[in-house]
């Protein structure tokens, strides 16, 4: 097996790797802090230019055509310096990914190029309801047809980047009789669109950079042709989507782990106590040791999900391993960096407190942590 990257994909992770410490590093304390969004808006249209909002869709709709593993290369070099941004980076590029598989020529070229050169800041995705979150196919929301498309009334939650979103992706019930999940479909909805409402931007625990709103739907006219992949076709679709943003989360989440444990192990060099760096006790080299084994695993295994999907073959199952081992392991991480550095690990002073909270959610959004073993479990007991 050759692990070898290509020329491309060396140079996309390393314009990654140089633009996050050029532009993201320097201010992802103050886009904490302060959640200013213009500072996330200007960082997002500077990744516009150089293509990170498009990496794997075709070269004909403005993407870079790149592939699966070059985004998660990218997006993990992303992680490291500013979570908020990557998810952001990450929720949009599966937007456009979504509207070139599922979408019509119309949609293609009406709205993958605004999302790929930041004319639209951000793609969303509208999915979760309160009584909708690990079980999509309880959603409420639901889609009437009448002469003039579809009238989308409900309300959905946790939506990122909803606050500066150019389109979202909804999905809604539009036949209340068939089974559960056969009578979900999905829809492209428009920011202005009349009846689509943004809602308060929830304080968070990390990722505070990025916005995440409740979205609302009042009497919100759908055109018709805004009909996303067929109709009662939702839960399929929502299915490709979440195992593609598996591999975005996991391989985010392989970078902030991995800024923890750089910041840890060099301030661990540095740290003198009883006469010596604390970095030659035992005890912090095991920490050292354990974490960095088991973040290069977790990226393995992000990486060969994104090879799969990138060489279209099935991926699901791999892509539900790497984003439970990925992010387990980055929480893991980011509890022993913090641990490392004592009481300064436990202030704003330094970054490790911020990468502890922003990797917390990992485990949660694009499916739980106990999700993911039951959609690997039942993919083992199925073969």
């Amino acid at each position: 097996m050759d692990f070898k990257l290509k020329d491309e994909q060396l140079m996309i992770q390393k314009t990654a790797r140089d633009f996050a410490k050029k532009e993201l590093e320097p201010v992802a304390q103050k886009l904490d802090k302060t959640k200013d969004f213009s500072i996330l808006v200007d960082n997002i249209k500077k990744m516009a230019e150089l293509g990170f909002m498009g990496l794997a869709v075709p070269e004909s709709y403005g993407g870079v055509q790149a592939g699966a593993v070059a985004f998660s290369l990218a997006l993990t070099e992303i992680g490291k310096a500013c979570a908020s941004t990557g998810v952001t980076m990450s929720v949009t590029n599966m937007v456009a990914e979504l509207l070139v598989e599922f979408g019509t020529e119309e949609h293609k070229q009406k709205y993958v190029p605004k999302l790929l050169n930041g004319e639209y800041i951000a793609g969303s995705f509208g999915l979760t309801e309160s009584s909708a979150g690990s079980d999509p196919t309880g959603m409420k929301t639901t889609a009437v047809e009448n002469e003039n498309g579809y009238l989308l009334n409900g309300s959905k939650l946790f939506i990122t980047s909803a606050e500066y979103a150019g389109i979202f992706i909804v999905w809604a019930v539009t036949d209340k009789q068939a089974k559960r999940g056969r009578g979900i479909s999905t829809f492209i909805v428009e920011k202005d669109t009349p009846g689509c409402i943004i809602g308060k931007n929830e304080e968070k625990m990390g990722q505070r950079g990025s916005a995440t709103n409740e979205l609302a739907f009042e009497d919100c006219q759908i055109p018709k042709e805004n009909l996303l992949g067929g109709l009662n076709n939702g839960y399929r679709i929502a299915l490709a989507e979440l195992s593609g943003g598996r591999i975005g989360i996991g391989s985010m989440a392989v970078g902030i782990g991995m800024a923890a444990m750089d910041f840890a192990t060099n301030y661990a060099k540095e740290r003198i106590q009883f006469g010596k760096p604390i970095s030659s006790f035992q005890a912090l080299q095991w920490m050292i040791a354990d974490s960095y084994t088991e973040l290069e695993a977790a990226q393995l295994l992000i990486l060969r999900a994104a090879f799969l999907k990138e060489t279209g073959q099935n991926f699901a199952r791999e892509a539900a391993m790497g984003k439970l081992y990925a992010t387990e392991a980055a929480n893991r991480a980011c509890y022993k960096a913090v641990q490392m550095l004592g009481g300064y690990g436990y202030v704003e002073e330094y970054p490790v407190e911020r990468y502890y909270r922003d990797v917390r959610v990992t485990t949660i959004y694009e499916g739980t942590s106990e999700i993911q073993r039951l959609v690997i479990a039942r993919s083992l007991l199925n073969d």
